[in-house]
């Protein structure tokens, strides 16, 4: 009898399939390494959302099975919990929630964090959440895209991460 970890799961809503997350893992590590100098700046020994990201790539090359990425996607949400900087905890959320892409394609969404990351570093600069947003949209390769369009519309619960993720969500649904 295989090990759950073994067995492929039935695609869902919100985990699509393996390849889908591999796609998609690609992507959201590029989109969260742009913020990660934030977090490594207020914690430079603090490897945990780096390594998430690694984990993420590794995931998308099939050199790392789900089980393990997911733990680095923990390790770097824990990374974000213990580090005092706004603009920090942002961009370890980034990281935490590209590698979570591996267990579930809907996180790829969670590289919104990365905006809000840049815009708190950057509280002077009105443009910059839209910047990295508009970045992140112009890096997602047409494949990304329609992987991103088999997602369901999240919800739509008030605050900036939701806000983000539902524009995100409209501009590629609508082919933007």
């Amino acid at each position: 009898m295989p090990e759950s970890s073994d067995v492929e799961r039935q695609p869902g809503a919100l985990t699509l399939s393996e390849d889908d997350r591999r796609v998609l893992a690609v992507w959201a590590a590029d989109c969260a390494e742009r913020t990660l100098s934030l977090f490594e700046a207020q914690s430079p020994t603090d490897k945990r959302p780096r390594e998430a990201l690694d984990g993420a790539r590794a995931f998308a090359r099939g050199e790392m099975r789900i089980g393990p990425v997911r733990a680095l996607a923990a390790a770097a949400h824990t990374a974000a919990r213990e580090v005092g900087d706004p603009a920090a905890v942002a961009a370890a959320r980034a990281a935490g929630h590209a590698a979570a892409t591996a267990h579930m394609a809907a996180h790829a969404r969670g590289v919104a964090y990365a905006a809000i990351a840049a815009g708190l570093a950057a509280p002077d600069d009105p443009d910059a959440v839209a910047d990295e947003a508009t970045w992140q949209l112009d890096h997602a390769s047409p494949v990304v895209r329609a992987t991103l369009r088999k997602l369901p519309p999240p919800p739509r619960p008030g605050g900036t991460l939701a806000a983000l993720i539902n524009e995100m969500h409209a501009r590629i649904a609508g082919g933007g």
